[in-house]
């Protein structure tokens, strides 16, 4: 039975996602393990990782737009190509859901990615989390919870890049608006290239990165899947996708050019459950988050790592359940998470991804130190004190501020 060329992406979108499920499991790679290391005991050898995934996707996508493999920006795709490089800058949700996904995924014990290892894995606390974040996700991408909770305000305090002659917020659009100049494509492409030289050279100075191998290994998975993924749904076999399924009667949803994310797939994953016998809700995402579970699934029951954890406590639940939430509606605010926004939309180089990724970070690097500072003193510490106190050690607040003793 020969594939139709939806069924043909679906299976590719499948694949790659298997791959970097099971290679994400034995590398370890976890972004808010990478902010743990680097914030507790000032290791940055994931957090390299992640930046060494940021660099090849970047890099990666640059190649691909430069020599004319991929055109996110065609007019084809112009109504169904990803959000990233949208000329609507609507900076703060990038700010206030990027912030609310880090505090989740800390309270959660992992991003949406590291989740779906988790859940192939044996983890029964992350299939807690996954389903209260697709749920949120839910309420947050298909139904009016956010227009009446954000938009109505958010709305209003976003910036109109068209309005000022700029065509969209990548860094290439963004420069030739403001000196005038019309070679966007360009531009873009030297800026990117500088900035993937620069990650390249602070990740590799490092000896320590590179004597590990899972750490340059689940960098250059994620790094490649991403580019993998341009190439399949921005390329010339998307634009035969989105012409063959445009003429359907009944369409299938999430058509066009896109790369991995895991928090609006969650949404879509949600959506397809309300809707199971109806294929046409299965999407690009949907398969991503089934392939990364069955890869992680794999790799665990092949080299005996597959494990039956529960809560311990229900404080344990609690905090996980809150993470949940917080992951399901920040991460659809932010237009991505950790590896959505913080690989996939930082490499078309749009300035709202770098917001997110850098939002991100900080809501996770905050929220430990907060914990870290309450597990140590207990009862003696408020939860302002800590806060307080984290954020004179981020070198937010002046020291003189600092309400506990440095630990």
């Amino acid at each position: 039975m020969e594939l139709t060329i939806h069924q043909e992406i679906l299976l590719y979108a499948f694949i790659l996602a298997v791959v970097m499920g099971a290679l994400v499991n034995k590398t370890n790679f976890c972004t808010m393990g990478a902010v743990s290391d680097w914030v507790n005991i000032g290791d940055t050898g994931r957090f390299r990782s992640w930046l060494f995934a940021v660099a090849i996707a970047m890099a990666g996508l640059i190649l691909l737009e430069s020599g004319g493999l991929v055109d996110l920006d065609s007019f084809e795709m112009k109504d169904l190509r990803p959000p990233y490089r949208m000329s609507n800058f609507e900076w703060l949700r990038y700010i206030l859901g990027g912030v609310m996904f880090g505090v989740g995924m800390t309270l959660a014990s992992g991003c949406g990615n590291k989740t779906l290892i988790r859940v192939g894995g044996g983890n029964l606390k992350s299939v807690v989390v996954l389903v209260i974040a697709s749920f949120f996700a839910y309420l947050m991408a298909k139904t009016d919870f956010y227009g009446v909770v954000f938009h109505s305000w958010m709305n209003p305090l976003s910036i109109d890049l068209a309005s000022l002659g700029i065509g969209g917020q990548d860094l290439g659009r963004v420069i030739a608006g403001a000196t005038g100049r019309e070679d966007a494509i360009n531009i873009r492409a030297i800026t990117g290239g500088i900035l993937v030289v620069l990650l390249l050279i602070y990740v590799w100075k490092s000896a320590d990165f590179r004597k590990s191998f899972d750490n340059v290994l689940g960098g250059l998975t994620v790094g490649l899947t991403v580019v993998a993924a341009w190439y399949l749904t921005g390329g010339a076999k998307g634009q035969e996708w989105l012409e063959n399924t445009s003429f359907m009667d009944t369409p299938p949803r999430g058509v066009g050019a896109q790369s991995f994310t895991f928090t609006s797939p969650m949404a879509d994953t949600f959506d397809y459950a309300l809707h199971v016998t109806n294929m046409s809700f299965v999407t690009f995402g949907v398969m991503a988050l089934a392939g990364v579970i069955v890869g992680s699934f794999l790799y665990a029951v092949i080299f005996r790592k597959f494990r039956i954890e529960w809560f311990q406590s229900g404080r344990d639940f609690l905090a996980h359940a809150i993470g949940g939430v917080l992951m399901g509606i920040g991460g659809v605010l932010a237009l991505g998470c950790t590896i959505g926004q913080g690989v996939t939309g930082f490499s078309t180089l749009a300035i709202g991804s770098m917001m997110a990724f850098v939002s991100l970070v900080f809501g996770s690097a905050l929220t430990m130190k907060v914990q870290y500072y309450k597990m140590v003193y207990e009862n003696e510490a408020s939860f302002m004190g800590a806060l307080i106190t984290a954020l004179v050690d981020l070198k937010l607040l002046p020291s003189g501020m600092r309400k506990l003793e440095a630990v």
